[in-house]
């Protein structure tokens, strides 16, 4: 029976059914069973490890889904996932149709939240606790939330109105000292001098805001979780329990290298190594390119700083941060406060590159446009994993940012073909602005291995010919024109493809040669397809287009495209209107229709017309 107990488990109330003193071989079976899975599927590995015991505890004392638990981000909710019900399907996690790798509200009642960005848990059980309250509704209400997820703004607000709401709230708060990258700020420091709760040297933080604090206690320890969780179900109010973890916990090479083995890709499951694979040949990855290049610049410009809340190994940021560590800064999770201290950095004529996940800049919406672009004040952006990122899914995919930045006045909005293109760039940004500059680019490699050229300054908003052709032109913007120039190229198509490079500001005049010359114009962009540059160029087309006036480049500024209207058929392929779920990428652009036997079918069928 010692390697069965798992395969019993369909539901908590299965969990329950069990001793207390068979859990300790729950929480083995469950650890070996995500590092099976995770061993050749792959995906989050080292936050649900750490909280194996904790996740146990929780369904086991707790009536869920009646009592409500909220997961913040949902890296950890592995365990979760299989203790309610999807077990038999945990190696779908993240396969196109499969489930989730996040806690997801239509996937399961046991997810009562759906999450995947952090910080929003105790907002959602607050949210949930003061509705049961209203509706006098008796029942427990639960947020898991890690040292790293509670330091950002929004986490801070839910406390500070969770204090005094009298509303039934446990806290969680899984404490190991790392997010993705390690923990950093000054609340970093504090929960690590904490031992008791009470022995700071100053007044506990948590009990300020009106929360009965307890712990720390030892995250591992069944016995005392559980202890400790059937006292907190027996109390009321705003509570916080702390709980000390470790990331990666019975991996032995995830404990010692918790960056890594966040994700770690393919692994050995008995030994934990990961699967040897040589890259040396391959071209890098976009965020490597930036790495290197912001490293390249700075050593020849002292104005320039570099930013990220808390990505520095995902951005590769962390490049800088070694090699010019007194100015490269990892703000933590606090994207609100990435973008205004780059604001604020850009007034004293420093030159801030600010890196941000497209996803997460979303969470800075109001920052780029009240503190950065109203003043005009001339920070980098540097919007890494735009477009489709995968497995990651439908809140992490980056589609959204052509749109969202291209109703922002005063903002310049740049996408890079390929490294050279985002080395080039960077380079030019870096000369001196008038504005923000926002330069996105995706997730994993490029395709060009020399790519290492001597810097050339571009013109900003002037577009390129890769390919002159008659009759069709496709107008591509980004690294999704990489597809289009390999498909022209291979299949020896006599079409144009002009890279457009620049959303904001327009290169009109390339546009108006394009519609002058060609039947048939296809618009591709790897981000949705409402707001961005297939809108662009149809607003154009129908007249309906305006250039603000701009200090930029004055020859390309008009204030209006004219009196005639182009009558050309114009065909916009971009991610459509709604969230596109997980999966490996291939099979999303397919899904999207932005794929490359999308994109052949579609000039084959013009071609005869």
């Amino acid at each position: 029976m010692s390697q069965t107990l798992l395969s019993q488990i369909n539901s908590p109330a299965d969990l329950k059914g069990l001793g207390e003193n068979e859990l300790a071989q729950i929480a083995q079976e469950l650890r070996n069973f995500i590092i099976e899975i995770v061993a050749t599927k792959e995906g989050h590995l080292g936050a649900s490890l750490g909280v194996i015991e904790l996740t146990i505890a929780l369904h086991y004392v707790f009536n869920t889904p009646d009592d409500l638990l909220v997961w913040d981000v949902g890296h950890q909710a592995y365990g979760h996932k299989i203790l309610t019900g999807r077990r038999d399907v945990f190696h779908t996690n993240r396969d196109l149709n499969g489930i989730s790798g996040f806690p997801k509200r239509d996937e399961s009642e046991y997810d009562t939240f759906g999450v995947g960005h952090s910080s929003t848990s105790i907002s959602a059980a607050l949210g949930m606790a003061m509705a049961s309250q209203l509706k006098g509704i008796d029942r427990k209400h639960i947020a898991v939330v890690g040292d790293a997820s509670i330091a950002s703004g929004m986490a801070f607000e839910a406390l500070n109105h969770a204090g005094v709401s009298g509303a039934d709230l446990l806290v969680i708060l899984n404490d190991n000292a790392i997010g993705i990258d390690p923990a950093v700020g000054a609340l970093k420091d504090y929960l690590t001098r904490t031992k008791s709760g009470k022995e700071t040297g100053r007044d506990n933080i948590f009990e300020s805001w009106n929360f009965d604090y307890s712990g720390p206690i030892d995250g591992h320890d069944l016995h005392l979780l559980l202890q400790e969780l059937k006292r907190q179900k027996t109390l009321k109010g705003p509570r916080l329990l702390h709980v000390r973890t470790t990331k990666g916990k019975g991996l032995k090479q995830a404990e010692i290298d918790q960056v890594r083995y966040h994700a770690p890709g393919k692994f050995d499951k008995t030994t934990g190594d990961l699967t040897p694979s040589d890259t040396s040949l391959l071209p890098p990855k976009f965020q490597e390119v930036f790495g290197h290049t912001i490293v390249e610049l700075a050593q020849q410009n002292e104005n320039i700083i570099g930013i990220t809340p808390a990505m520095p190994t995902g951005s590769s940021m962390k490049i800088m941060m070694d090699a010019l560590p007194e100015r490269a800064f990892d703000v933590g999770i606090a994207e609100q406060h990435a973008v205004t201290l780059a604001a604020g950095m850009a007034t004293q004529g420093l030159i801030p590159f600010c890196n941000i996940y497209s996803t997460f800049l979303q969470r800075a919406y109001d920052q780029v446009i009240h503190d950065v672009a109203l003043q005009k004040l001339p920070v980098i952006f540097c919007l890494d994993r735009a477009g489709l990122v995968g497995q990651d899914g439908a809140t992490h995919h980056g589609n959204f940012d052509l749109a969202y930045l291209n109703c922002i006045p005063d903002m310049i909005i740049a996408a890079p073909m390929d490294a050279i293109e985002l080395r080039n760039m960077m380079f030019t940004a870096q000369l001196g602005l008038e504005m923000p500059i926002a330069i996105r680019y995706p997730r994993g490699r490029g395709r060009i291995l020399n790519w290492k050229q001597p810097f050339q300054q571009l013109e900003i908003g002037k577009a390129r010919v890769i390919h002159d052709g008659s009759k069709i032109a496709i107008l591509s913007i980004g690294s999704i024109g990489a597809m289009v120039d390999d498909l022209v190229s291979d299949e020896n198509l006599d079409i144009t493809h002009v890279d457009m490079r620049f959303l904001k500001p327009f290169d009109t005049q390339m546009l108006d040669a394009i519609f002058e010359q060609h039947q048939h114009i296809i618009t591709i962009e790897d981000g949705t397809i409402i707001g961005g540059l297939g809108s662009v160029v149809i607003d154009y087309a129908c007249n309906d287009f305006r250039f603000r006036e701009s200090e930029i480049n004055e020859s390309l500024c008009r204030t209006s495209c004219g009196t005639k209207a182009y009558k050309n058929n114009i065909y916009k392929l971009g991610i459509p209107d709604s969230f596109i779920q997980h999966g490996p990428t291939a099979d999303l652009h397919q899904l999207a229709g932005i794929d490359r036997e999308t994109v052949l079918k579609l000039i084959k069928s013009l071609s005869t017309q």
